[in-house]
């Protein structure tokens, strides 16, 4: 097996949330395996991250786009079908979702927020690498719609498939987690991964990580290493120099990630395995 067959793409999701996720996502592009980084534009650390990203030629970062559970750019009163009574995005996935789909005069805020978005990762000047949603909300297909329709003016290049396949899960323990998500989300895999082929839209092939998140510690990310099959796969965490109190709630564990990314054993097996560490922007 040639070393290209096998491609890497290591992210960092929800860069900008926090100084601690900021910190971890530095050190991680510079002494760790961490090629890309996906932006919260939102978020009261974005301007941290940005300047941090600046000093880091080799990190490419994307856009995570917030449509739920997190802050948005455009002013609450602007997006009220959006938002809570705190000014937040809706943390109810499936509520938010429903609307989204069934209601145009909340899908038309949708495309404000999601364009206000976009615009606001333009004015930092970075390279736009790639493009995702938080909470993997791009599946939903109004969503999706709206990022394909903004991203093309914006010249996005490459979107994250969320799709893990179902072998890996099986084999890392987590067959019953993989069929309750699938239940809710696999019959959109493949209307996306058709729709973003049809926009000529870089994408990888699979993501390692999905029925993980949280808890993506050193030793199973060499357990997935080890079974990383040929073509792109991009491993994706929510890596943090410490714990934070939200993360918690969740049961995330992102110091632990952070360490993963940092592995000394990590790396060896990158490179013991032939593995190629690529970015989305290499893929377009």
């Amino acid at each position: 097996m040639s070393r290209a067959s096998r491609r890497l793409i290591v992210t960092a999701d929800d860069f900008g949330l926090s100084s601690a996720v900021n910190e971890a996502v530095e050190r991680a592009a510079r002494q760790g395996i961490l090629t890309c980084a996906s932006l919260m534009v939102g978020e009261d650390a974005a301007d941290d991250a940005v300047a941090r990203a600046r000093r880091l030629p080799a990190l490419r970062v994307g856009l995570h786009v917030v449509v739920a559970d997190g802050r948005p750019v455009l002013p609450p009163e602007r997006i009220p079908a959006l938002c809570d009574r705190h000014g937040r995005l809706d943390g109810r996935l499936v509520r938010a979702g429903v609307r989204f789909f069934f209601r145009p005069s909340v899908a038309r805020q949708l495309e404000d927020e999601i364009a206000a978005q976009f615009a606001a990762f333009a004015r930092t000047g970075l390279p736009l690498d790639h493009v995702n949603a938080h909470k993997h909300m791009h599946l939903h297909p109004t969503v999706l719609g709206l990022i394909l329709k903004i991203g093309r003016q914006y010249g996005m290049r490459a979107v994250r498939l969320p799709y893990e396949p179902p072998a890996v899960v099986r084999s890392a323990g987590g067959a019953w987690r993989y069929g309750k998500t699938m239940g809710v989300v696999g019959l959109w895999i493949g209307l996306m991964r058709w729709r973003l082929d049809r926009a000529g839209l870089a994408h990888n092939d699979r993501v390692l990580g999905l029925l993980q998140s949280g808890g993506l510690d050193e030793a199973a990310v060499l357990a997935l290493l080890r079974r990383l099959p040929p073509g792109v796969t991009e491993l994706y965490c929510h890596p943090a120099i410490s714990d934070e109190a939200a993360a918690r709630a969740l049961g995330y564990r992102q110091a632990d990630e952070f360490a993963a990314l940092m592995s000394t054993e990590v790396a060896r097996a990158l490179r013991e395995g032939g593995v190629m560490p690529v970015a989305f922007g290499d893929l377009a």
